[in-house]
C-alpha cells in the first residue's frame, strides 16, 4: 500500500508538470504565469478561489524593487490593458501588490474569464509581458 502511495505521488507530481509545461513554454528558462485553479471549462460555486503559478521568477510585493519578480494581477472579464502603463484598479483589474498568490472572490452566475498579468513595483507589466493565457469558467 505504501508504494502505491509513492507511485501516486510521483505519477501526479510528473503529471502536473506536464501540464504546466505544455500551458508555459516549455524552454527551461522561459517565463510565464498560468492559473492553477481552476481549469479551463470549470463550473464552480461563488466564492471561487483562483490558484497564481508563476514559472521563471519570483513573487514580491508591490513597491519592492527586485530584479527577476513581480506581483499577480487578476484580469477579469476584461482583454490586457495598455502594457507601458500601471494596471488599472477597478472590478475587472484585481491587484494582489501583498505577493499573494491565490485569492478568493465573488463571481455572479453565469460564463467568466480569469488571465494574469505580472506587473513590477508600480504596477507596470514587464517587458516582454509576462501573462497567462486566459481561462474560462461558468459559476453556477
Amino acid at each position: 500500500m505504501k508504494s502505491f502511495k509513492i507511485l501516486l505521488v510521483a505519477v501526479l507530481a510528473v503529471t502536473s508538470w506536464h501540464a504546466v509545461a505544455q500551458a508555459c513554454n516549455p524552454r527551461e528558462d522561459a517565463v510565464c504565469a498560468y492559473i492553477i485553479s481552476p481549469e479551463n471549462g470549470a463550473t464552480v460555486s461563488s466564492p471561487v478561489t483562483v490558484r497564481f503559478g508563476l514559472k521563471g521568477m519570483g513573487v514580491a510585493p508591490a513597491g519592492v524593487e527586485r530584479g527577476n519578480t513581480g506581483h499577480h494581477h487578476l484580469l477579469i472579464d476584461t482583454e490586457l490593458p495598455p502594457l507601458t502603463k500601471p494596471v488599472p484598479t477597478d472590478g475587472h483589474h484585481r491587484h494582489f501588490g501583498g505577493g499573494q498568490t491565490e485569492a478568493t472572490i465573488e463571481l455572479n452566475p453565469g460564463k467568466h474569464t480569469l488571465q494574469l498579468l505580472l506587473g513590477d513595483h508600480f504596477h507596470v507589466p514587464h517587458t516582454p509581458p509576462v501573462v497567462s493565457e486566459k481561462v474560462t469558467i461558468t459559476v453556477n
